[in-house]
């Protein structure tokens, strides 16, 4: 199909796209001017195109060079699914946070003037959009992604223990001030007359006063009693289950002794 006009589905505009200039095959995008209700700062209306069916292998400086005729691309966001918006975003080099996106995605282009965003979605069909031209950033595919994935994946030792004593450094002075702020809280009554009662005491760590060892002693000793008188019980317990057992089943013996004597002197025997 060739046209000099732009193809308009369901409300989005076909673009073809290929990988370079010499490329037989094309890949077709879906875009339209983002434009929702709820909208966020990093998207704002006017200026942002959304895109539909866009392959794993585009990048950011790939739409900024399809599109750098029709306008300066500020910002490029991919998403798996629409949504308005930021996408996650990963904290650290080493323990990722953020899902990786797999496969097809959507993207957000943000740029610098609307206009922009209306040449493109009247684009013709005919034109295809080149991803990447002379000089400008080349997909990796093959041997050299392969490679590039492996080099990616051994991990810097010192980067790694730098992270790591940082996230350290700022926990412990995180829970430090938790205990200073608990510490300074607790036995202050609130306006609803509630005391804040917190693991942190202030004599923490003082010495034990002989009353308190005492105290503790005493406490131990029934703990330990408690205990003893418990297990007595138990055991008490079983001896008296095995007695009765064996009360019903002499019991039960007897009874059957009992039945065959009344059964042997028996006196009225009708045959």
């Amino acid at each position: 199909m060739a046209s000099s006009e732009s193809v308009v589905f369901q409300g989005f505009t076909v673009l073809p796209m290929k990988i370079e200039e010499k490329s037989t095959c094309l890949h077709y995008i879906y875009v339209k001017e983002h434009s929702i209700r709820d909208t966020h700062q990093c998207k704002p209306k006017g200026r942002t195109l959304f895109a539909l069916n866009v392959p794993p292998y585009c990048e950011e400086e790939h739409f900024k060079e399809m599109f750098a005729s029709y306008g300066t691309v500020q910002r490029v966001y991919f998403h798996s699914k629409p949504t308005s918006g930021l996408p996650a975003v990963n904290t650290s080099a080493f323990f990722p946070t953020a899902p990786v996106i797999q496969g097809y995605k959507v993207a957000y282009l943000v740029f610098k003037k609307a206009s922009s965003v209306k040449t493109i979605t009247s684009l013709p069909y005919d034109k295809p959009l080149i991803m990447h031209k002379d000089g400008g950033h080349v997909i990796d595919t093959g041997l050299s992604k392969w490679v590039r994935q492996y080099r990616e994946d051994v991990v810097d030792t010192e980067a790694l223990q730098s992270e790591i004593d940082k996230y350290m450094e700022e926990y412990d002075e995180k829970i430090q001030k938790e205990i200073e702020e608990a510490k300074a809280n607790e036995g202050i009554a609130d306006d609803d007359g509630w005391v804040t009662v917190t693991k942190y005491g202030k004599n923490k760590g003082a010495p034990r006063t002989e009353a308190h060892e005492k105290a503790l002693t005493r406490k131990e000793k029934k703990r330990r009693k408690d205990k003893e008188l418990l297990n007595f019980y138990s055991f008490q317990m079983r001896e008296t289950k095995r007695e009765q057992i064996a009360n019903l089943r002499k019991k039960f013996e007897e009874d059957k002794q009992r039945i065959a004597l009344m059964k042997a002197s028996r006196k009225f025997r009708p045959y």
